[in-house]
């Protein structure tokens, strides 16, 4: 038997051809369609971004209010999955319960044949309405407070923000959180879309589909970035202190790593996180600057020229978790975000997955014994 190759993690090793996201790591470009995510995040709707994502084009004004009014009509929760989610640890992760909330969909809502478009759609529709109800009623629920019905009056972005809070967001707020939802939306072949299409290849329903992609997520080395972000720059403390603590973690191990700087594809600054920042900034005129966010931006400025020969910049992470910070959210709340964002590239990968299917079943090489004997229980050493 010839010797395989092995490449861990299966770096450069291409699994699928796709058409729906395009990144060039070394220019900074991230494309949904062929159109660059920070036109998207600037111009367009998280609703519009979606279609696009799962149709291959930008929608008509007919698509678009359509297929709105699709996603408003299904964010509700049948009561008896509302009284599944309050049975669930208080002190359980918000991700945990997404994950769970997901997987009882499919059981409500069953789509087990995934060769009707019909019966795909409206999978699509309901996983997408309701996974921001999940998340909110359980974030509600846990502290003690009753769940917060949806809105049909407000789109995807502020919805999600009254079901948390109670209020409506303002125009910048609402405009940040949408634009959050569009940059986190997709990304190529990264562990959770291949663990999702790995679910696809099966014909597992896309209720599975999306929960696998979740418990994916939950993982600290793709997920959570933004969390840990927001965690050391809470260490770092104040922007006088950043370049003290810099030298202190270098000194101690010279290959430290900043968290939220660095990514697998990109070798620049990640596009997204210079759109976030200018669209935050509307943001603080109403809230205040944020003080970890001046020590984010000195970290960045003091980082570069030790990190930035190495290909090392920041990642979309490295400046979202001040962001839903200064508009009040949960640090707990930042992944689950992430998962609502990712749900329509997962379900756009899902779909483009069926369409010329065949089942993930990868090699391996052995390296264990071989030919040994069986030696009886009672003369065993």
């Amino acid at each position: 038997m010839s010797q395989l190759e092995i490449r861990p993690g299966l770096e450069d090793v291409p699994v699928a051809k796709s058409a729906i996201s395009f990144i060039d790591g070394k220019n900074a470009r991230l494309e949904y369609r062929g159109i660059a995510v920070e036109t998207l995040a600037l111009e367009s709707s998280f609703e519009e971004v979606s279609w696009l994502l799962l149709k291959g084009d930008l929608p008509t004004q007919r698509e678009l209010a359509e297929f709105d009014g699709q996603l408003r009509q299904h964010r509700r929760l049948k009561y008896k999955l509302r009284d599944l989610i309050k049975t669930l640890p208080e002190t359980g992760h918000p991700m945990d319960a997404l994950q769970a909330g997901v997987a009882a969909l499919g059981m409500f809502y069953p789509a087990r044949d995934v060769r009707n478009e019909q019966s795909n759609w409206l999978s699509v529709i309901r996983i997408l309405a309701k996974m921001p109800t999940i998340v909110a009623a359980f974030h509600r629920l846990r502290v003690g407070d009753d769940a917060i019905p949806p809105r049909d009056d407000l789109d995807h972005a502020a919805n999600f923000y009254w079901m948390l809070f109670e209020r409506e967001p303002t125009p910048a707020v609402r405009k940040v959180l949408d634009a959050c939802l569009i940059l986190h939306a997709e990304h190529s072949m990264n562990a959770s879309t291949f663990s999702g299409r790995v679910t696809a290849s099966t014909l597992s329903s896309p209720f599975s589909v999306i929960s696998a992609a979740i418990g994916t997520l939950t993982g600290p080395l793709h997920g959570g970035a933004n969390q840990e972000t927001l965690e050391m720059l809470e260490e770092i403390g104040t922007v006088a202190n950043v370049k003290p603590w810099l030298e202190q973690k270098r000194a101690a191990d010279p290959k430290f790593k900043i968290m939220g700087m660095g990514h697998r594809v990109y070798k620049v600054k990640d596009p997204r996180a210079t759109v976030l920042q200018q669209l935050a900034e509307k943001v603080f005129v109403e809230s205040g600057r944020p003080a970890l966010y001046d020590v984010a931006v000195e970290l960045e400025k003091v980082a570069e020229p030790i990190y930035g020969p190495k290909g090392v910049y920041p990642n979309v992470d490295f400046y979202s978790g001040t962001v839903y910070r200064a508009l009040g959210l949960p640090s707990d709340l930042f992944t689950p975000i992430f998962a609502i964002a990712r749900s329509a590239g997962w379900l756009a990968h899902w779909l483009e997955q069926l369409q010329n299917n065949r089942i993930f079943r990868p090699e391996q090489e052995y390296v264990g014994k071989r030919n040994q004997p069986y030696i009886p229980l009672a003369k065993r050493p």
